[in-house]
């Protein structure tokens, strides 16, 4: 029988062979080990089997920053506390805390102190709290810092180990084949202790990217991690992480060096008494997405960035052609792996991942209704000195304003059925705080701040909230009161499972649906959802529904008959059928 130890020491010596070839990998191995146990004593001795035990039907998560609601009077913190407690409890049971840290730009992506708690928003203890009541993630912002950090006034003065820290290339590199996700010029000149540089600068020039060629970047995120463990942390996205490692002369996205990082992680967090899940942030074409869950040895989980984009041509489209397409092409994901689903983040919807998914000329009219609806369109530099859309910036709720006709009076029940196709998906279903609040678009924040991703950034007034959450006439509390019930019902049923078995039917292009089975085949579901503002039928031998068994639509609670007729399905109706009231 194999020593457990050695076998970690054998995996990490091979990954540091292929990060740093020219490194003492024994040396560095301590290090690594120093970083993120420095106690030496919360070390498995086996690694964690890869199962799918990780997760269940039972999880959900909200994603906000510390301040989407405040007060003026309490801690913001305190106040997403308060909301979370009041109104999602027993709907979902992780969150999602953006960026928490000081920062200077980009609502927290912009990072000064990875150590410490944004004052404005609170303290460690705030954030201990809100682990202790939910499964919490943080963002692993682990590609770029603050140009106004410790970490760069300390490179620009030449003081050590920060000397170090940052990419530097020269304006007469070749970088024509550098994959960006901007419009800015790459490089930023800068006057340093050690005469001119050019630092590299993937998404702003208050966001200069750090050198991982240097593996005291590395040992100092290592660190990092085993703070916010500490501090319950139980999922780490790592941000922007394809771009991590950079050569000049190529593409500097998903370069090896990249993966074995991200693999070393994985490896460390297996290996942590804490049950730690590893999340990759990757919002690129869907291959290169999947990418990251590796050989079952990389991300426990990667973000499902191609429905986003595909959910919204549907409900505009009022066909689910292109989504189904996509679905049936999709791979369950690996044992121990899990896709988070979603369609609304803080970011804008990506039409990257949409690329060889939706035609041009579809992608034209998604990006023509988005701006009827009073979204934005952010930009990206191509190779050969174009721009094409990089994402659209608009809150989900107002992007279901209306169809490809112009905007009608069906937008909760049109947003509500695009947010119960993605529940009903294999995976971890995710909200954004402005989906389940029912936000309109924050123009007036686009016009104060002059980025078009402030749109979707809006900061409730809690007050103002709670009152329109109360009333229920309002499209707050109907959207609220519709995901609430929906989620709940979801977790009830193990074919609800972020892995249960996942079919994808073949229907009326209007209706959108899916058979879930749960893992021990005790449970089935049709989940059915008519993406059109027609009524349509669906006959019950189409979704070999069984003669003599019970159906039961859990959405709606009537009783469906295998032998009574078609199925009607009203506009924008979403029926999850099974023979088994309970998971």
């Amino acid at each position: 029988m194999s020593d457990p130890s050695t076998s970690f020491s054998t995996k990490i010596a091979t990954l540091i062979a292929r990060i740093y070839p020219d490194v003492d990998a024994d040396i560095l191995a301590s290090k690594i080990v120093e970083a993120f146990w420095p106690d030496g004593s919360s070390r498995r001795k086996r690694a964690r089997k890869p199962g799918n035990n990780l997760w269940s039907e039972k999880d959900a998560l909200l994603i906000t920053y510390g301040n989407s609601v405040v007060d003026g009077a309490h801690k913001p913190l305190d106040i997403l506390r308060d909301f979370l407690d009041s109104y999602m409890q027993g709907t979902v049971n992780g969150v999602h805390i953006l960026p928490f840290f000081p920062y200077t730009s980009d609502d927290g992506f912009a990072v000064t102190d990875y150590r410490a708690v944004n004052p404005v928003l609170g303290d460690w203890p705030d954030i201990n709290r809100i682990a202790e009541e939910f499964k919490l993630m943080s963002d692993l912002v682990l590609n770029h810092v603050s140009s106004q950090s410790h970490w760069f006034n300390s490179y620009l003065q030449g003081h050590a180990p920060y000397d170090r820290f940052f990419f530097e290339a020269s304006p007469e590199d070749d970088l024509s084949s550098v994959v960006r996700p901007r419009t800015h010029p790459l490089l930023r000149e800068v006057e340093t202790a050690n005469g001119k540089r050019h630092v590299w600068c993937t998404f702003s020039h208050d966001q200069v990217d750090l050198d991982f060629r240097n593996p005291e970047v590395l040992l100092e995120f290592l660190r990092i991690m085993r703070l916010h463990i500490d501090n319950g942390v139980r999922i780490i996205r790592l941000d922007a992480v394809a771009f991590l490692w950079k050569e000049v002369g190529t593409p500097s996205i998903h370069l090896p060096q990249t993966h074995a990082i991200v693999q070393l992680m994985r490896l460390l967090c297996d290996y942590a008494s804490e049950t730690v899940v590893l999340l990759t942030e990757t919002n690129v074409p869907n291959a290169e997405n999947l990418s990251y869950f590796g050989n079952r040895n990389e991300a426990h989980a990667v973000y499902n960035f191609t429905l986003p984009p595909l959910v919204l041509h549907a409900m505009l489209s009022g066909t689910a052609r292109y989504l189904n397409r996509w679905q049936v092409t999709m791979p369950p994901a690996q044992l121990g792996c899990a896709y988070l689903n979603f369609t609304a983040s803080h970011d804008g919807i990506g039409m990257r991942p949409a690329e060889g998914v939706l035609p041009e000329e579809e992608k034209s009219r998604v990006i023509d209704a988005v701006k009827a609806f009073g979204g934005r369109v952010n930009m990206r530099a191509l190779p050969d000195g174009g721009e094409a859309p990089y994402e659209l910036n608009i809150t989900f709720f107002d992007a279901m304003k209306g169809t490809f006709a112009g905007e009608d009076d069906m937008q909760v029940a049109r947003f509500l059925t695009s947010q119960t196709i993605m529940m009903a998906l294999e995976g971890i279903p995710a909200f954004y705080i402005h989906s389940v609040t029912a936000c309109p678009n924050d123009l007036d924040a686009v016009e104060k701040t002059g980025q078009n991703r402030s749109i979707n950034r809006h900061r409730w007034d809690y007050p103002t909230l709670r009152a329109l959450l109360d009333d229920p006439q309002t499209p707050q509390a109907q959207v609220m009161n519709g995901l609430r019930e929906r989620i709940r019902i979801r977790c009830a049923h193990a074919a609800f499972h972020p892995n249960a078995t996942q079919f994808t039917l073949q229907l009326d292009e209007r209706i959108f649906g899916v058979w879930r089975q749960s893992l021990d085949r005790d449970q089935s579901i049709f989940a059915l959802h008519n993406v059109s503002a027609e009524t349509v039928e669906v006959s019950p031998f189409s979704i070999n529904l069984i003669e003599g068994e019970d159906w039961v639509d859990l959405l709606s609670g009537e009783r469906i008959a295998a032998d009574h007729g078609n199925i009607a399905f009203a506009p924008y109706q979403c029926r999850w059928i099974t023979n088994r009231r309970k998971g």
